[in-house]
């Protein structure tokens, strides 16, 4: 398997949700696993006919920051991604945060923008109240699922 189909495989694992890949070509045999719990790296196992296999690390692991660990996160309703995309907190560069910590908002009010393949989507407070925790730095890639903001 040559390095660029490796390569597309690693960033396909990467970008997506899934978490493992084996892929079997012939007679060789790749599998590539994502692990999110610890800050191991991940690693890349080749099999190759009349080779001995042998884990070689090729790329840090993606973990999840501690402040988005939903044990850690103060009391109140998480409004969680409902994409994968680039997080922003403003509408244009330099412009004023749609939310700031301690602001009341409403149901439907715009907390931030997730771009996606080049598509701005605004994200809207699914409760009213206070904004008790911005979750996400501006300009982040965010996953789906991931907590963006708590509402108390």
């Amino acid at each position: 398997m040559d390095l660029r189909k490796l390569k597309k495989l690693i960033d396909l694992v990467q970008e997506s949700g899934i978490s493992e890949l084996e892929v079997t070509e012939g007679e060789e045999k790749v599998r590539i696993a994502k692990h999110v719990s610890g800050p191991a790296p991940v690693n890349y196992v080749s099999h190759m006919p009349g080779h001995a296999p042998a884990p070689a690390p090729v790329a840090a692991a993606t973990t999840v920051p501690a402040a988005a660990d939903e044990d850690a996160l103060p009391e109140g309703h998480v409004v969680k991604s409902p994409m994968v995309g680039t997080f922003y907190r403003a509408s244009s560069p330099g412009a004023k945060p749609l939310a700031e910590i301690g602001q009341s908002v409403a149901a439907g009010d715009v907390l931030c923008i997730i771009e996606a393949m080049k598509l701005m989507n605004e994200i809207e407070a699914e409760v009213s109240g206070t904004i008790k925790a911005i979750l996400v730095e501006n300009g982040e890639p965010v996953e789906f699922g991931e907590p963006l903001f708590v509402i108390g």
